[in-house]
């Protein structure tokens, strides 16, 4: 069973872009393998198997990432970049009310 995440990052002003991770998204591996990787780095990778501090395991032909208006959490961890690090980011219950 793969525990699946997703990276928002913002490309616009009311614009993220949201990449998918199959495998390995809880934080504890996630936090440490992202830590190399940029934003444009996770953006050009598109869609991702797996992250590591090595490599990013890229589906080939990848499908595009979502575009939505704000960071949403689907799967079981989102992460973001936030001032120059990755954090995993645990969206309050209500944010869409907001």
């Amino acid at each position: 069973m793969s525990t699946r995440a997703q990276i928002a990052i913002q490309t616009g002003p009311d614009e993220w872009t949201h990449v998918y991770v199959h495998f390995d998204g809880y934080p504890a591996h996630m936090l440490p393998a992202l830590a190399r990787w940029k934003p444009e780095d996770i953006l050009a990778a598109r869609e991702i198997r797996q992250v590591t501090a090595e490599a990013l395991d890229c589906f080939s032909p990848p499908r595009d990432p979502r575009m939505l208006p704000r960071p949403m959490q689907e799967f079981a961890h989102l992460y973001m970049w936030i001032d120059c690090q990755w954090v995993n980011v645990v969206p309050k219950a209500d944010a869409a009310r907001v």
